[in-house]
């Protein structure tokens, strides 16, 4: 269902250099779509919110029906700046907005960098200058020209029907560290050309971002400027109309946020692992979800996993604290490899079951694992999660606080 070519009909991309980064990296980003968009948004819950999530959340309550662009800058974050910083993210908005013919209004803007720096206006103009000039259907450059500690570049795409016609559906994100499931912890933009209503846009990307966006962990921060955009242009034709059409539009953006998702994970700040962490068995998900997300932050469970160790103490530990109800007795844990392979059980009824210890480290030793755990309380209200290893990696590449 991916496809090399990323283009959505009525939606140009550029990313450039701005001279924001001192490499000469791409540093800049525009999306930009010729009609109309409706559009949802999702932003960060940290109560120290940036100065473009701000503007964002006014501007998406306000003009929820028509969004022409989203500009992004990397190396700044205009986090903490206050009353400067608010000014600067409406002054990005608008120069988008005179460079395009567009209104202040439809713009939307996104930073990702160091927190506690202004927004340098001159090079943010260069790159505005340089992207709406250079506006394509180079996603990949796009892709890069959002990150920031990334390795690489993310982005999907998909073509699907929809009442009979072919919409498409392309996203980027950015993340690597900062990464904790409370929102999430990364910037995103997905676009489509299929027509939705901005109710049920708005709905459906809650409901997705519940169980991809908002279930990734790296090391346990939220960042003051997590924000996740869909815009919707309409262009293909294919009419979002309908139960059949909506459940089929929900699939889409679901693989879509869950493609990236992992992929922030797997690129995570020192990260040797990708692991998935399943909890079932609780009094409700919300249970399971506490649970899953205190596994996956705990520097003790994640450590040992960077160390090929077993340590099912550590995760049942971490279990316990999660601050919801348990029977010890009735914990079953077992790990196994992501893909393929058998499974081993370490964990029946709140007891080592005598495994195998050789049999468990092979699997701790692979670079994608598997963690169920069941505690045994329901049947059901299996949550899962997306979680990495923490390694001395990650000391060393964090010289900056950023976002």
């Amino acid at each position: 269902m991916e496809a090399e070519n990323l283009s959505v009909l009525g939606f140009k991309v550029a990313g450039v250099s701005a001279g924001l980064k001192a490499d000469g990296a791409l540093d800049f980003t525009l999306i930009v779509s010729e009609t109309p968009c409706t559009v949802a948004g999702v932003f960060t819950t940290n109560q120290v919110k940036a100065a473009p999530v701000l503007v964002d959340m006014e501007k998406v309550a306000a003009n929820s029906a028509g969004m022409r662009a989203v500009a992004v800058n990397t190396k700044c974050a205009n986090a903490c700046t206050g009353q400067l910083g608010i000014e600067n993210a409406h002054k990005m908005a608008q120069l988008t907005a005179d460079k395009l013919g567009v209104p202040a209004d439809s713009v939307l803007v996104m930073s990702t960098g160091v927190i506690g720096t202004q927004l340098p206006m001159e090079k943010i103009a260069r790159g505005i200058e340089l992207a709406a000039d250079a506006l394509g259907n180079d996603w990949l450059s796009a892709a890069q020209g959002i990150m920031t500690t990334d390795t690489r570049p993310k982005a999907v795409h998909f073509v699907f029907p929809i009442n009979g016609k072919e919409a498409h559906l392309s996203g980027i994100a950015k993340g690597a560290g900062m990464i904790a499931p409370n929102m999430a912890t990364m910037l995103s933009v997905i676009v489509t050309d299929a027509a939705i209503s901005q109710p049920d846009l708005d709905a459906v990307l809650k409901r997705v971002n519940e169980g991809t966006f908002n279930s990734i962990a790296v090391d346990g921060d939220t960042s003051t400027n997590d924000t996740v955009l869909v815009l919707a242009n309409g262009a293909s034709g294919a009419t979002v109309d309908n139960p059949a059409a909506l459940e089929q539009f929900e699939i889409m953006l679901g693989a879509a946020c869950e493609l990236l998702a992992r992929e922030i994970v797997r690129d995570g700040e020192g990260a040797t692992k990708f692991i998935q962490i399943t909890v079932s068995g609780t009094q409700n998900k919300d249970d399971a979800r506490k649970i899953a997300n205190t596994i996956a932050t705990s520097p003790l469970v994640k450590t040992a996993f960077y160390g090929a160790d077993a340590n099912w103490g550590r995760i049942l530990a971490a279990a316990g604290r999660a601050g919801v109800t348990l029977d010890a007795g009735q914990l079953s844990l077992s790990i196994a490899p992501l893909k393929g392979g058998d499974a081993v059980q370490l964990i029946a009824h709140g007891e080592p079951t005598g495994y195998s210890e050789a049999a468990a480290t092979a699997i701790m030793q692979g670079t994608e694992i598997r963690v169920d755990l069941d505690c045994g309380l329901t049947s059901g209200n299996a949550v899962k999660v997306w979680t990495c290893d923490l390694s001395h990696d990650y000391v060393s590449i964090n010289g900056h606080y950023r976002s």
